[in-house]
């Protein structure tokens, strides 16, 4: 049902500007009445950080923002969604236009810049929700005149622990100056290092709340040795792979709109992606989890995630062009391929990741 409703909306979304269409449709989710999730079969499930996943496919940040309408998402059956990203103050973001459809590419390009509507607000809409069914997590970032960004993060994850289920760490946008300087080793110490113990003091006595770190897939593998040393010595519980790509592959049909500036998502990332992915699925040995995301628009692509070492995925560009029916496509595709092998997710999960790595799929 509903992936015939997207089919006869989308002409229309996509004769408006993408941010238009994009806040038309939080709008539209908005009134929507929020309803059961529905049922995932129990192959699907997934049990990681603490927690049980009904299903691995996820909502990758940016799509709820100002974290509006995380239980209607839910309910088009995501099996956790990530909303943000989130700063401490309200600020907002870079001059419009600012998103991209690169429609012949099946791709996005954002340059947002972390428009946010501020801890405070979202807060509020966070505690008003508590004791709700889903897992839910906030994407967090640093204020783009922020002095100290290590304190925004670490004022972020004082304010929202304890009000969802995980926190990812941001510094892999490319349309915040300077953000990505703190994937460098001795700025990530710190950060992971106080942002650790920010959770630590926040959680007392309750159930922890999941700390993530998500990282661009442009970085050498000695940047991701260093990285993935460093998350781990501080005890983050997983990684995230990967952001949106400032590369611009040549194979790209949209020639004029990929000279945008911004952070290229969608069908071409797919393979960069899955190959850090991967990389990094061999550098961690299996000590924590990670998820995967960028061009996962079909169960073959989730698959293949799943194969380079990921317990869960994420989508969203792919949203834009196939609907939210996707999910469900997904899902049964996972399905039948695990009815076909007789196997379980965790036996498929990081299988080829070798080869992958070296460009194999």
């Amino acid at each position: 049902m509903i992936g015939a409703l997207f089919s006869l909306a989308k002409p229309a979304l996509h004769a408006l500007d993408a941010e238009t269409a994009h806040q038309l449709t939080i709008r539209s989710l908005s009134v929507m009445p929020t309803a059961p999730a529905p049922k995932d079969d129990p192959r699907l499930a997934v049990d990681v950080f603490g927690r049980r996943f009904p299903n691995p496919v996820g909502l990758a940040a940016g799509f709820d923002k100002q974290c509006e309408v995380p239980d209607q998402l839910l309910s088009l059956g995501f099996g956790f969604v990530e909303l943000g990203g989130v700063v401490p103050k309200p600020q907002e973001g870079n001059p419009r236009p600012r998103v991209f459809r690169l429609v012949q590419d099946e791709a996005v390009i954002n340059r947002f810049g972390l428009n946010s509507d501020g801890l405070e607000a979202v807060r509020g809409r966070l505690s008003r929700r508590l004791g709700r069914p889903g897992v839910v997590g906030v994407n967090i970032g640093a204020n783009k005149d922020s002095t100290d960004r290590i304190a925004d993060y670490v004022t972020c994850i004082e304010a929202l622990c304890g009000l969802v289920d995980f926190l990812t760490i941001n510094v892999s946008s490319p349309n915040t100056p300077g953000l990505r300087d703190l994937q460098g080793e001795a700025f990530l110490d710190d950060l992971l290092a106080r942002s650790v113990e920010a959770r630590g003091k926040a959680d007392e006595g309750r159930k922890k709340t999941t700390i993530l770190l998500k990282i661009a897939p442009d970085i050498s593998l000695e940047t991701l040795d260093a990285i993935v040393a460093t998350a781990l010595k501080r005890g983050i519980d997983g990684l995230t792979v990967s952001n949106t790509t400032i590369a611009r592959p040549g194979s790209l049909k949209e020639k004029a709109l990929a000279a945008e500036s911004g952070g290229l998502s969608g069908k071409p990332l797919f393979v960069p992606s899955t190959r850090i992915l991967a990389e990094a699925f061999l550098r961690v040995e299996r000590r924590i989890p990670l998820i995967g995301v960028g061009g996962v628009d079909s169960a073959e692509a989730a698959w293949a995630k799943i194969r380079a070492g990921a317990s869960l995925v994420q989508l969203y560009s792919a949203m834009v062009y196939k609907g939210p029916g996707l999910i469900g496509d997904i899902k049964r595709g996972l399905v039948q391929k695990l009815a076909q092998e007789h196997i379980t997710l965790a036996d498929v999960t990081g299988r080829d990741a070798s080869a992958i790595a070296q460009g194999r799929f």
